[in-house]
This record gives structure tokens, C-alpha cells and sequence, in this order.
């Protein structure tokens, strides 16, 4: 059974409904979260502590019907706590696989730079492939699989910075800003008078859809066309980033793809079956935050990553 752009339409809202049951305010974040989600992208969010990170990951894999994993990144972490192993059984004089917490529909990975390179590098196969690797014997993960990472700000004592290769899998980069009075107000009078932690299921949180469901996306996206002018478009902004004199580091070609991919899925989330620059513009920040190293010049200047990529946006010319 097939899915239409005005089925798929429906779906993000009912979805957004009942993350917001949860969440205060946050519509751009989900917004994008379900653009990951239909564009079957990875998505790291970074933000101080205490501002819902977790929260959020947890509301929208229960929103989505998905089965939920959890791994508390930390230094003593190793490969085999995150995909599982081998063990010995003295029974049956045989090895049997320990699946670990990677084996999911979604999973939270939750403070991921508080552990070594070594140990985030256990996640690259299993983002990029969705499949992982134990004893030279391959495992497929669901074909829903996709992982929310969170993260402390890089200035925060005690955590490792990801490695190029780990940042380059990950769809888009969100930040999670403390939030507006007026919002941090409701935020206190939903859960001020709460005992305990707050939990999605208990403020109502249901799924508005399931894996079955999901796997009908792509149909919808079948109908979405990105027309050669937008994939120019876009291969030209993401070039610019590797010529800018400011930039020691440009976007790869694989941020070239996820780019495009990711408009046509905000075209879909739209109802429209054509992408538009505009999708191009509303998503390149959040694509190429996280691709982009400033020039040592530019550190010194204290130019900042999102005021280049906004100029870059600027001066490369989009179709009409």
C-alpha cells in the first residue's frame, strides 16, 4: 500500500500533535526531525544541559511508534556495549550473538561526545549502511533505523570532539537554544507541579504511526521531483564552501545529497511534489553547520560558521 503527499501532510501534523503534548514550543526543531525521519537521515542535537534534548529524542520515537534504544555515552565506553558480541556457550558448545542496544527502530545516543573517537566510530557502518559488523559476520539493522545524537557544547569540560567522518553522517546539526521566557513559564507550570522526572506516555504522548507506515514513505517521495535548476543550485552552494577563503574545511559531496534530499523532503512535508530554492535555503544551515572548520584567520577574527553559510546562501545565484 502506497502513501500520497497529502496522507504523508496529515502524518506530520498528527505526529507534531503528539510530540507537542510533551514539547513547549520546539516547531522548527520537529519540523526538521521529521524531515531527517522522511529523508532517512541522522540527526545530532547540541544544546547546554537541562533544555529537553533527551526529552525530545524519547517523545518522538514514542510519536512515531518506533522501537526505542538508549546508549549513555561515556569515557569507559566500548564498541561491543553499543553493537552487542559473540558469547561462548558452554551448553551448546557454541558462540551466540548478544545483540546490543544499536538493534533498534531509533536510537538515542545520548551524550556522544563524552566517549572516545574509538568508541563513536562503532556507529559509522551502522549510519551510513544500517548494518553493523561483529566477527567478520554482517547484521542488517530495521530499514527504519536512524539515530538522534545528542551533544554538550564543545566548551563543556570532559567530552571529545567527533571526528569528521562521525559529523559528516549525521544529516543535520540542530541547536537547542534555552528558551523564551514565556516558554520557559509553560515549561514550569506543566511539569513544576509534577513529581519525578516528566515521561511522554504519562503527558499523552501516543504513536500516531509504526514502522509498517513509515516504510509507505517512500512512495510519497516518488512523487516529489527536484529539478535539474535546484540540483545546480545546489551543487553550486555546496561547492562555494570549498573555495571560500575563509573556510579550511568545505562540504563533501555526500552534504551535496543529503541537501537535496532533505528539500525534497520538506517539499513533501508540504504537499508540493516539486522541491523549490527556498527548501535549499531553509536547510542549508542546519546541513552545514556541522561540515564547515573556519580558516585559523577567521577563528582569530571570530567569524562565525552560520553568518557564512547565510552569506554564502546570499551570493550564490538561485534558479527564479
Amino acid at each position: 500500500m502506497s502513501m500520497t503527499l497529502a496522507e504523508l501532510r496529515d502524518l506530520a501534523a498528527a505526529i507534531k500533535t503528539e510530540v507537542g503534548k510533551a514539547i513547549v514550543g520546539q516547531d522548527e526543531m520537529i519540523d526538521q526531525m521529521l524531515i531527517a525521519m522522511v529523508s532517512e537521515g541522522h540527526v545530532l542535537l547540541e544544546g547546554p544541559p537541562g533544555t529537553a534534548k533527551t526529552f525530545i529524542a524519547q517523545s518522538f520515537a514514542i510519536a512515531l511508534g518506533l522501537d526505542f534504544g538508549r546508549i549513555q555515552f561515556t569515557p569507559d565506553l566500548l564498541p561491543g556495549d553499543i553493537l552487542g558480541s559473540n558469547l561462548f556457550n558452554f551448553q551448546t558448545s557454541e558462540f551466540t550473538l548478544t545483540r546490543g542496544p544499536i538493534f533498534c527502530d531509533l536510537l538515542l545516543a545520548d551524550e556522544i561526545n563524552r566517549t572516545p573517537p574509538k568508541t563513536q566510530a562503532a556507529l559509522l557502518e551502522a549510519m551510513q549502511e544500517r548494518r553493523v559488523t561483529l566477527d567478520g559476520e554482517t547484521h542488517s539493522l530495521a530499514e527504519s533505523f536512524m539515530v538522534v545524537a545528542t551533544q554538550n557544547p564543545i566548551e563543556n569540560q570532559g567530552v571529545y570532539p567527533l571526528p569528521e567522518a562521525q559529523l559528516d553522517r549525521f544529516l543535520f546539526k540542530l541547536l537547542v537554544p534555552y528558551p523564551s521566557e514565556q516558554e520557559e513559564g509553560a515549561i514550569v507550570t506543566r511539569f513544576g507541579q509534577r513529581q519525578g522526572p516528566p515521561r511522554p506516555a504519562e503527558l499523552g504522548v501516543s504513536a500516531a504511526t509504526n514502522a509498517k507506515q513509515l516504510s509507505q514513505i517512500s512512495a510519497a517521495l516518488d512523487e516529489v521531483t527536484v529539478a535539474q535548476e535546484i540540483v545546480d543550485y545546489v551543487v553550486r552552494l555546496v561547492r562555494s564552501t570549498r573555495e571560500h577563503a575563509e573556510l579550511a574545511v568545505g562540504a563533501s559531496p555526500r552534504a551535496a545529497v543529503m541537501l537535496a534530499g532533505a528539500a525534497r523532503a520538506r517539499a513533501a512535508l508540504q504537499g508540493r511534489n516539486y522541491a523549490l530554492p527556498d527548501d535549499v535555503k531553509a536547510l542549508a544551515i542546519p546541513v552545514l553547520r556541522h561540515r564547515l572548520t573556519l580558516s585559523p584567520a577567521a577563528e582569530i577574527e571570530g567569524r562565525d560558521i552560520e553568518e557564512l553559510v547565510s552569506e554564502l546562501v546570499e551570493s550564490t545565484e538561485a534558479p527564479r
